[in-house]
C-alpha cells in the first residue's frame, strides 16, 4: 500500500517534517486561543504574478508545463517557452483591444486551457481579471461587470455572450466580448485567442514587457466576487503579493515532501472552476513549482471519470462532492454485481483499519492486528484497488476544501490508499488559510495554518485570520471592509477551536446557527455535512430556529435514484412524487438521517424530514456556483413544507 510506505518513508525522514512548527497561545484556562505558523517562503520584494511563465521560458523552457485535452483522448504538451508565447501573443491583442494598466478584464468560461492563457495574459497587459462563473445568471452578471468596471468581457460560448449582452444592455457603455467557441464548427484556433493574437500583431513584445515591469507585488491582481450567499456579491481585491503569498507558501509546504518520499513527477487535473480562487491559487502554484497541469471543465462525475483515467494525476484538489459521488458510484457499482454488502463491509473495515493505523503512526496505538491486515488486504483486491482505478490509478494524496468532508470518507479513502489532506479558506483569504501538514493526517480537522498565517478564535468561537495570504479591501465597499477587517484580523464568520498541536476544527456558521423555541442552539453544518456523505441525499438544509425540533428538507441526487430504482426493480421512469413517498426510499434515507444524528446530542438531532421533489441548483438560484446552499432563499421556496415539518 503506497501510502503507508510514504508514511513509513516520512517517519524517517523528519527533516521534512520538521520544517514548520506551529506556535500555539493558549488563554488562562488553558484553552488553544491562536495558533501562528512562520512563512516558508519568503515575502515577494519584486515583480508579479505575470512574470511566472516568462521565468519559466528563461529557467526551463523545454519543461512540460501544461497538458491540453485535444478532445480525443490525447493531452498535448505545453513547454514553458510555447506557453509564455500564447500569454504574449494574446497579452498584446488586449492591448489593442484597449485594455489599459489597470484596467479590468471579466473572464466568463469553464476550466480550460485558454482560461489559464487569458488570466496570465490579462496580467501581463498590466490589467485585473474579474472571474465570472459560467453559470452565473443575467442578474449576477450584470452586478459583477458594473461594479468592476470591467470593459473587456471574454466568454467562453453563445449562450454566455446573450447573457453578457442580455444583462449590460443598459449600460451607458457595454462592454466589448470575445468568444472561445466562437461559432458552431470552429476549430480550437478559431476563437478569442487567434483573434486577439491576429489584433495584436501590430503591437510590440516591449509593449508588454514593459506593463509587466511596472507591476509590484501590492499591485491588484484579481477582483474575485464572494458567491453571495448571503446577499449581494462583493468584490474582493486580491494583489500580486497575496496569489504569491498563498502558491509560493503552499508549494513550499507540500512539494518538497510529497517528491521526495513518493518520487513521482507531479502532474494534476483542475476541474475546480477557475472562477473560484481555490482552482486560481492551485494553477498558480502548479506553473511556480512547474507542475504539469491539465484542465477539466466539469465536475460531474460521468465526465470527470474519463478525464481522470486519461490524464492520471497523481494528486488532486478537489471538493466533498466529489468524494461523495466516487463512493457512492463504488457502492452503486458494487451492488449492481450482487456485491453491495461486500462494499459496505469493506467501508466499514477501512475506517476501522485507517483509524488504527493513523493511531500507530501518531504513537498513540498498537495498530491494525494481524487479522485487520489480512482483512484489508483481500478487500483492497475486491474494493479498493477500484477505487484508485476509477481516479487514474496513480493518484496517492488529495486535498479537499470547500466545505468538511466526512470523517469516515476521508479515512475509507486513506484505507484505498488515498491520504485527503483537508483545507479551509475563503476567497477574503487568498483560497487556503489552514491545510493539514504533509504526511500528518487527521481526519476530522482541516489543518494547521498555512505558513505564514496566523489563525485565532475569538471569545463568540468565531475564526479569525491574520497573514499575507489576507486581502486588503472590498472594491467599493469601505463600509464592508472595516466590518471584515478589525487590527488586520479577517473575521471569517465560521465557527471553530483549535486544539493542542493548533490543527482547526470547522463546528458552524456564525449566521447560520439555529436555536430551537427550547433554548437549544445547533449548528446545522454539521448535519448537513453528514447526511450529504450518505446515498441517496442529494442536496439538504436542516432547519429549526424558533421551532421546537430539528428538522431537514431532503433532496435526492439523480445518479442515485437511477440506480435505487433499477435496484428495487422500479421503472426508469417512476414519477419524482411517487418516490419521496415511497416508504423503502423513506427507509434509505432514514439510515441517513440516522448517520448523522450519530454526531450531535438528542436535543440537536434531526427528528422529522421531509423528502422534496426536484434539486436545489445553481440554475433555479438555490445553491452558489460552489454548491454552497443559498439558505435565505431554500427556507422561501419551501416555506409550505417546512411549516408542514411542524404540523402547520
Amino acid at each position: 500500500m503506497g501510502v503507508r510506505k510514504d508514511l513509513k518513508q516520512a517517519k524517517q525522514r523528519t527533516d521534512l517534517l520538521d520544517r514548520v512548527h506551529v506556535e500555539v497561545v493558549k488563554d488562562a484556562d488553558g484553552i488553544v486561543r491562536e495558533a501562528r505558523t512562520p512563512a516558508l517562503a519568503p515575502r515577494a520584494t519584486t515583480g508579479s504574478i505575470a512574470d511566472l511563465p516568462f521565468v519559466n521560458a528563461t529557467e526551463a523552457p523545454a519543461a512540460v508545463v501544461l497538458r491540453r485535452d485535444d478532445h480525443h483522448g490525447n493531452w498535448r504538451p505545453v513547454t514553458a517557452t510555447a506557453f509564455a508565447r500564447e500569454v504574449t501573443a494574446v497579452a498584446k491583442g488586449l492591448i489593442a483591444a484597449g485594455l489599459e494598466p489597470g484596467g479590468r478584464v471579466a473572464l466568463m468560461s469553464r476550466t480550460r486551457y485558454e482560461w489559464t492563457v487569458l488570466d496570465f495574459a490579462v496580467w501581463a497587459a498590466g490589467g485585473q481579471s474579474v472571474p465570472v462563473y459560467a453559470t452565473s445568471s443575467p442578474e449576477q452578471i450584470e452586478w459583477i461587470v458594473r461594479d468592476s468596471g470591467a470593459r473587456i468581457v471574454v466568454v467562453e460560448t453563445a449562450e454566455n455572450a446573450d447573457a453578457v449582452a442580455t444583462a449590460t444592455a443598459r449600460h451607458a457603455q457595454p462592454p466589448h466580448v470575445w468568444q472561445l467557441d466562437e461559432a458552431e464548427g470552429a476549430g480550437e484556433e478559431g476563437g478569442a485567442l487567434a483573434q486577439l493574437a491576429d489584433l495584436g500583431r501590430n503591437i510590440a513584445e516591449g509593449e508588454v514587457t514593459r506593463r509587466r515591469a511596472a507591476l509590484t507585488p501590492d499591485t491588484p491582481a484579481t477582483i474575485c466576487y464572494t458567491s453571495g450567499t448571503t446577499g449581494r456579491p462583493k468584490g474582493c481585491v486580491l494583489t500580486h503579493a497575496n496569489l504569491h503569498a498563498e502558491a509560493a507558501n503552499s508549494v513550499e509546504l507540500l512539494h518538497p515532501v510529497f517528491k521526495e518520499v513518493t518520487g513521482q513527477v507531479a502532474s494534476t487535473l483542475l476541474f475546480l472552476p477557475l472562477a473560484h480562487i481555490l482552482g486560481r491559487t492551485i494553477q498558480i502554484a502548479c506553473l511556480m513549482a512547474r507542475i504539469e497541469l491539465g484542465h477539466c471543465p466539469s465536475i460531474k462525475p460521468a465526465e470527470l471519470r474519463p478525464a481522470l483515467k486519461q490524464f492520471r494525476p497523481t494528486f488532486l484538489v478537489g471538493v466533498p462532492y466529489l468524494f461523495e459521488r466516487i463512493h457512492a458510484t463504488g457502492r452503486a457499482t458494487a451492488e449492481r454485481i450482487g456485491r453491495g454488502a461486500s462494499f459496505d463491509r469493506a467501508h466499514r473495515l477501512g475506517v476501522r483499519f485507517a483509524t488504527a493505523y493513523l493511531e500507530k503512526f501518531l504513537d498513540r496505538g498498537p495498530g491494525p492486528s494481524p487479522a485487520l491486515y489480512a482483512a484489508w488486504a483481500l478487500y483492497d483486491l475486491l474494493v479498493y484497488r477500484r477505487i484508485r482505478a476509477e481516479l487514474g490509478g496513480r493518484m496517492r494524496y488529495a486535498i479537499s476544501g470547500g466545505s468538511p468532508l466526512d470523517r469516515d470518507l476521508n479515512l475509507f479513502f486513506y484505507a484505498a490508499g488515498i491520504i485527503v489532506y483537508e483545507g479551509y479558506g475563503l476567497t477574503e483569504t487568498t483560497g487556503a488559510a489552514t491545510i493539514v501538514p504533509p504526511l500528518r493526517p487527521r481526519p476530522g480537522t482541516v489543518g494547521q495554518p498555512v505558513p505564514g498565517t496566523a489563525v485565532r478564535i475569538a471569545a463568540d468561537g468565531e475564526v479569525l485570520i491574520k497573514g499575507s495570504i489576507v486581502f486588503g479591501t472590498y472594491w467599493n465597499d469601505p463600509a464592508a471592509t472595516d466590518a471584515a477587517l478589525v487590527d488586520d484580523w479577517f473575521a471569517t464568520g465560521d465557527l471553530g477551536a483549535l486544539d493542542e498541536d493548533g490543527y482547526l476544527t470547522i463546528t458552524g456558521r456564525k449566521k447560520d446557527i439555529l436555536v430551537t423555541s427550547g433554548g437549544k442552539n445547533v449548528s446545522p453544518a454539521v448535519l448537513e455535512d453528514r447526511l450529504r456523505s450518505r446515498p441517496p441525499v442529494g442536496q439538504c438544509i436542516v432547519v429549526g430556529d424558533n421551532r421546537p425540533y430539528v428538522a431537514a428538507l431532503i433532496t435526492l441526487d439523480p445518479e442515485d435514484v437511477t440506480h435505487w430504482l433499477y435496484v428495487n426493480g422500479m421503472p426508469a421512469d417512476t414519477p419524482p412524487a411517487e418516490l419521496v413517498h415511497d416508504p423503502r426510499m423513506r427507509a434509505d434515507v432514514q439510515k441517513a438521517v440516522d448517520y448523522a444524528n450519530q454526531a450531535v446530542s438528542r436535543a440537536e438531532s434531526i427528528r422529522e424530514f421531509r423528502l422534496v421533489e426536484g434539486s436545489f441548483t445553481e440554475e433555479n438560484g438555490l445553491l452558489t456556483p460552489s454548491l454552497k446552499i443559498k439558505r435565505h432563499r431554500v427556507t422561501a421556496a419551501y416555506a409550505a413544507e417546512i411549516d408542514a415539518l411542524y404540523g402547520a
